[in-house]
């Protein structure tokens, strides 16, 4: 099996639609698919995180933006719903956990000028084309966790 670290070397999405699910036995994997997915996207993109509740949405989160370059602790922002990150390009990320609807919640202050990585995406009730937006499905397996990656369809 190909390492993580060379699928992001070679192109993550190619291998992905190819590959379909992937295996995450641990957090490192979980960490290592948000750096890898960190190199495919720009700011404008919208990421949807899909899974259960401790399935490793904010963990893959965190690895993204340890690829970018943060080094503070990342916090899901159950709570506080959106936290914005200085990096290059700039970072969203929402948990919409708590809520019913992402209406008024100001995520369209950041879809233009930020990679928006948005937790509980079912929330945002046409905000955002679906079609349009990457797509990661976290779940639950045998083995720990695992992953699909699904590209923009546009």
């Amino acid at each position: 099996m190909l390492s993580l670290r060379r699928i992001a070397v070679r192109g993550l999405i190619r291998y992905l639609v190819l590959k379909g699910r992937i295996p995450l036995p641990d957090e490192a994997a979980t960490r290592a698919l948000g750096a890898a997915l960190s190199l495919e996207v720009a700011a404008g993109d919208v990421v949807l995180l899909d899974g259960p509740l401790g399935a490793g949405k904010t963990t893959l989160v965190r690895g993204f933006l340890e690829a970018r370059g943060h080094e503070e602790p990342v916090r899901s922002p159950t709570f506080n719903l959106i936290q914005a990150f200085d990096t290059d390009p700039p970072v969203m990320h929402a948990d919409l956990y708590r809520l019913t609807s992402a209406e008024g919640v100001g995520l369209e202050d950041y879809l233009e000028t930020h990679v928006c990585l948005i937790e509980w995406p079912d929330r945002l009730r046409g905000l955002v084309d679906p079609g349009a937006c990457w797509r990661v499905r976290l779940a639950f397996s045998d083995g720990g966790r695992e992953a699909l990656v699904e590209p923009p369809s546009f």
